[in-house]
């Protein structure tokens, strides 16, 4: 009974997504004209000139590229850094590290709506406004402090006496962090990444203030192209979908590692 019930809410949940897929491949006609699911009885209505249409225009795909070089350094970025930040917090003994974690994990509260002023005269003055590089500086420096609180807990549950033994066998603190605590990180590593990827790939606010045409990615090439042509539903169905299917497509392919990581975190 529970099974039945997980596989019918997992089918509710993916009703609106079927939707835009079945939507995508439709004539903008027959979309405001019937329900998407009125294909069921008429699959030969379906086609793909909608995504011919879409990929090619060069204000698409390039945000989508863009969009690529945006989320992959912002989240390589948060993972290897927020990694090197929790394992000092967690087992490196120096000045102030209580007060300083504390100050990290504050962070956490402060909303990036504050900040986007501020960060956008900065970016302006160092010559990164309106480029990719200032999104990408933006996504590192807020994920950070979630990063670093969690992989710090994470680490801090790793046992004293692997990390004493290694020692023994002459291993430096780099040596250390490549070799023994990485590789058991794996979960919570993937768990934010995942997490982190989600986040800037989705992003539509900080797209929206730091970039400009030629750096915009796709949530914000959507919306103009909107704007541009009304309501374009030929653009937008198989953008969004487009936009859609690369996050889930992530997060499939790093599930096992995901609920490991969410796991192994709650028991801790």
């Amino acid at each position: 009974m529970l099974r039945v019930f997980l596989i019918l809410t997992a089918l509710f949940w993916l009703t609106p997504a079927v939707g835009l897929l079945v939507s995508s491949f439709r004539e903008p006609e027959d979309m405001t004209a019937s329900g998407w699911w009125t294909v069921l009885s008429k699959p030969a209505d379906l086609t793909t000139r909608a995504y011919s249409t879409l990929l090619e225009n060069d204000e698409i795909t390039d945000a989508l590229l863009n969009t690529v070089w945006i989320t992959v350094p912002s989240t390589l970025g948060v993972v290897v850094i927020g990694a090197m930040a929790g394992y000092a917090f967690a087992w490196m003994d120096f000045k102030g590290r209580d007060w300083w974690f504390v100050a990290v994990v504050a962070m956490l509260v402060v909303p990036i709506q504050i900040a986007l002023i501020p960060l956008a005269r900065l970016f302006g003055d160092i010559g990164v406004f309106g480029t990719i590089g200032g999104p990408i500086l933006f996504h590192i420096g807020f994920g950070l402090p979630f990063a670093v609180f969690l992989l710090r807990n994470f680490f801090a549950e790793i046992p004293r006496e692997l990390l004493e033994a290694a020692r023994l066998d002459g291993a430096g603190e780099v040596r250390l962090f490549f070799t023994v605590v990485m590789p058991l990180a794996g979960p919570a590593l993937a768990s934010l990444a995942i997490f982190q990827f989600l986040w800037v790939w989705n992003d539509l606010l900080v797209a929206l203030v730091f970039t400009t045409t030629d750096s915009q990615p796709l949530t914000v090439a959507l919306i103009r192209e909107t704007r541009a042509f009304s309501q374009n539903i030929e653009t937008l169905a198989p953008g969004a979908f487009l936009s859609l299917v690369i996050p889930l497509a992530v997060f499939f392919a790093f599930q096992r590692q995901f609920v490991s990581g969410v796991m192994a975190g709650a028991v801790k």
